[in-house]
């Protein structure tokens, strides 16, 4: 049902490449990554692949909280766009989001974990098959990942599991409406003593008559409390989501543009 769940094993114990997959097929890294050609592999297969300046992934240079680092991606200049994977090369949980567009632009914002300097990428894939890869290095202190979250240190993380807030608006640049979801979860990783892996793992949006807009896998390398922020089509009466986690419980919102 997570179809990337194989792939993150793979990128964990380094198996499971296919044999016909050829690193020369794989386009050479503008960022030099040691990881870029075992991720592509593992992501992309057989698909064409090709580094599109039409990917934006607007980030700080330098992270000064490497618990919360906020990624933006824009591929608006990009055409039927259907997919949208964010990773940071180096992490030990790569992949932060994996987001299936159903009625929404080539757009996320969200927060992620960083373990060390790294690699933050956008992997798009349009109507064709075809990746559309953007990205940068980014500069971090390291420990994102594998430190506990702030709600585990102060102890009252069960206090405000689940409470969910939701804002839209209309996008001044486009049709779309704007929605912000954020959501109070510890998220965490399973890389801390003593502390399974618990996160948010499916983020679903849709409009007042149910369909859907957007839909997300969430990986633990999104950031404690974690938010999202889309643009889906518009205009439209209410927007609901509902995100679940890996124990089951469900956490859900609506906005009014």
């Amino acid at each position: 049902m997570n179809r990337l769940r194989g792939t993150i094993a793979a990128f964990a114990f380094c198996v499971g490449l296919q044999a016909s997959v050829s690193l020369a097929e794989v386009p050479a890294d503008p960022l030099g990554s040691p990881m870029w050609e075992h991720h592509a592999i593992g992501l992309f297969g057989t698909a064409p692949v090709m580094f599109d300046s039409r990917v934006e992934v607007r980030i700080p240079q330098i992270a000064e909280n490497q618990r919360v680092f906020p990624v933006t991606v824009d591929a608006r200049a990009l055409k039927d766009v259907r997919r949208i994977v964010l990773l940071a090369d180096l992490n030990p949980i790569p992949i932060a989001v994996d987001y299936t567009i159903h009625r929404a632009a080539p757009f996320l914002a969200t927060r992620i974990k960083l373990d060390q300097r790294t690699p933050v990428r956008a992997a798009l894939q349009t109507a064709d098959g075809a990746w559309h890869v953007g990205g940068t290095w980014v500069d971090a202190a390291g420990g994102g990942c594998s430190a506990p979250p702030v709600s585990r240190v102060k102890g009252d993380w069960a206090d405000h599991l689940g409470e969910v807030r939701g804002a839209a608006w209309p996008d001044i640049e486009s049709d779309k409406v704007r929605l912000r979801m954020t959501f109070r979860h510890p998220m965490d990783t399973g890389l801390v003593e003593n502390v399974p892996p618990y996160n948010i793992e499916r983020l679903t949006v849709r409009d007042a008559a149910g369909n859907i807009l957007g839909e997300m896998e969430v990986f633990g390398s999104v950031s404690e409390d974690p938010a999202f922020t889309v643009l889906v089509e518009g205009p439209t009466r209410e927007l609901n989501f509902v995100a679940r986690d890996t124990a089951g419980l469900e956490f859900a919102g609506k906005a009014k543009p």
